[in-house]
């Protein structure tokens, strides 16, 4: 009887959300670096009628929530983080290699999660600067962590509704 082949270790599915978790936080970390010491705080940077690149400090979470809640917030807000990023690492750790979908998932919101955990350790805020809007409206600014928070989680609903079969 043969043996089935041993599986690589870098195509396990706990390695590839790593890796694109590690990818998230990198860029995240880049852009956030660059924007802080090529923007002026909250001067915008007009690239487009409806897109501009605007350094803002948010010390609450998701469209300033708890924003002026007094400082208590960072601690909190960091325990949240730190308590989801385990919880995805430990969900991530029990995947199959065949679960592609949830594990990039998973992996989008680990790095978004680790990447304004980083800042709001370090700095008691989270740095945003792209900024979107038509005419007077103005969607809150963001980061890239962000994005891949949002990302992962569209892609966990659409997994979690759409059928593979």
């Amino acid at each position: 009887m043969l043996d089935a082949p041993a599986r690589s270790p870098w195509l396990s599915a706990p390695l590839l959300g790593l890796w694109l978790a590690a990818l998230v936080i990198g860029l995240d970390q880049l852009t956030k670096m660059l924007a802080t010491q090529h923007l002026t705080y909250r001067v915008p940077l007009e690239l487009t009628s409806w897109f501009d690149l605007t350094l803002a400090h948010n010390t609450g979470a998701a469209f300033s929530f708890l924003a002026s809640a007094g400082g208590w917030q960072r601690w909190f807000l960091s325990g949240v983080a730190l308590a989801v990023s385990v919880f995805v690492l430990v969900w991530l750790w029990r995947l199959e290699v065949s679960k592609l979908r949830l594990t990039i998932a998973l992996g989008f919101i680990l790095g978004g999660g680790i990447g304004n955990l980083i800042d709001r350790v370090a700095h008691g805020y989270v740095v945003d600067f792209i900024s979107l809007h038509y005419q007077n409206w103005y969607f809150p600014a963001f980061n890239v962590a962000d994005s891949g928070i949002t990302l992962g989680a569209c892609l966990l609903l659409w997994d979690a509704f759409v059928s593979d079969d």
